[in-house]
């Protein structure tokens, strides 16, 4: 069974604290889906630790929901957690985000291979590889091309009628250009230029 995220983009209200203002001091500004709306176990492991297959020392693990959460989030959120519906949940400011290094590695993998035929493109298979790669890789994709030994970035090629992707396994690669996380990040990045890095963040939990 696959596992997805739910969650959104909330930030801090600028008068919050102060005595003219009342309200709640976060505000849900974002529901993730409409940035976000893909399953990448690689990501989730690597932001949240769920599914943290290939091994990466996850950004931030386990935190639960804030205390001071938004209503927003909180309607969308906080009862499908304590129903047990919804895993996992965690939060993680823009600060943190913004200070990823890009060039972690995980443990236990160097890469993930994707491949599928021109017959089937939207039947896609996907394989976390060491070095070597296993012989089930190999069998599967084929001998990759010649020039590969030399490739430290995303290589695509084509074997009979298998179309064979190639990544190196690091955050940069796992929440780069090629995924939806750059549209989250570039949401997040927008509003904590108005209410500061520490007062954005993405709460998510997982089913």
């Amino acid at each position: 069974m696959s596992t997805d995220i739910h969650g959104g983009i909330e930030f801090r209200h600028p008068h919050a604290g102060t005595d003219y203002y009342d309200g709640e001091p976060w505000v849900a500004a974002m529901d993730l889906w409409p940035l976000y709306d893909e399953t990448d176990y690689a990501a989730f492991g690597c932001l949240f630790g769920v599914r943290n297959y290939a091994g990466f020392q996850p950004l931030a693990p386990g935190r639960g929901l804030p205390v001071d959460l938004s209503s927003g989030m909180r309607a969308q959120l906080d009862s499908w957690v304590a129903a047990g519906d919804l895993h996992s949940a965690s939060w993680v400011s823009w600060a943190e985000l913004a200070s990823m290094d890009l060039a972690a590695v995980p443990d236990h993998f160097v890469g993930r291979l994707t491949w599928h035929t021109k017959s089937l493109p939207w039947l896609r298979h996907q394989q976390l590889v060491s070095d070597p790669w296993p012989q089930e890789a190999l069998s599967a994709v084929g001998v990759p091309p010649a020039d590969f030994p030399r490739a430290t970035g995303r290589m695509e090629w084509t074997n009979g009628e298998t179309v064979c992707t190639y990544e190196p396994l690091t955050v940069g690669a796992v929440l780069g250009p090629e995924t939806h996380w750059p549209h989250v990040f570039a949401v997040t990045k927008a509003l904590a230029g108005r209410f500061g890095d520490d007062g954005v963040r993405l709460v998510v939990a997982f089913d």
